[in-house]
């Protein structure tokens, strides 16, 4: 069977545009898209501090299969990022230290993967920070199909070619290509808010007024 390649074709964000978005951590992003497009808290770091920014790349993978992932490495572009629908499936890896050594000459961001990774000694001490769901010493099988640069859905968050990846200790964040300038505006405002809150708690300052409470009823 083979492997489809969608034309879901992108441009590159500018320079400037992506040092913007490396400041802002995932947590921020998601609060300020109605605190949706967070992926599951399944993917999460193989190793503590891991974290990165870039615009998605694609994979949708049958399960246990990797074929589609050794297809898409000499299509890859410095600074993406890889997002891999492996269906969280956690009894059969898909990546290992080959797969993310060959990403690595390529230059990319970072690799986030629905379903099970393994080798994580050698992927904790490689430069490529990736982000899983599972980990299992059980390798793949390959040449079952699978598509590139299609519309996934990764971690239970909707993945497009292009959409901006952002990923830390907490978790990943996806920011729809189309709605990355305003959300990176509003980030921005919100990452200021929070230092100032920050702020005015280290001078001792009662903030309580600053957040909307609830109605309480007392009982009894």
């Amino acid at each position: 069977m083979a492997v489809q390649v969608f034309k879901n074709e992108f441009s590159a964000l500018p320079a400037a545009t992506m040092t913007a978005w490396a400041k802002i951590p995932p947590a921020i992003a998601g609060d300020c898209m109605n605190r949706q497009n967070v992926m599951a808290g399944r993917i999460s770091p193989v190793a503590p501090g891991m974290h990165f920014v870039g615009q998605a790349r694609t994979i949708s993978a049958v399960v246990g299969d990797n074929a589609a992932m050794h297809a898409i490495i000499n299509m890859l572009r410095p600074g993406e990022v890889l997002v891999i629908d492996a269906e969280n499936f956690d009894n059969r890896a898909v990546w290992g230290g080959i797969l993310n050594g060959r990403a690595m000459l390529k230059k990319i961001n970072g690799v986030v993967v629905d379903g099970a990774v393994r080798d994580i000694a050698e992927l904790r001490e490689m430069a490529l920070p990736v982000f899983a769901s599972a980990t299992s010493p059980a390798g793949p099988h390959k040449g079952w199909g699978g598509s590139i640069d299609n519309v996934i859905s990764c971690g239970g968050i909707s993945v497009t070619p292009g959409d901006i990846i952002l990923a830390d200790d907490d978790g990943v964040t996806v920011v729809p290509l189309a709605r990355a300038e305003t959300v990176l505006v509003e980030s921005q405002k919100k990452l200021q808010f929070e230092a100032d809150v920050l702020e005015r708690l280290a001078r001792g300052e009662d903030t309580s007024n600053l957040f909307p409470l609830p109605n309480i009823e007392y009982i009894g």
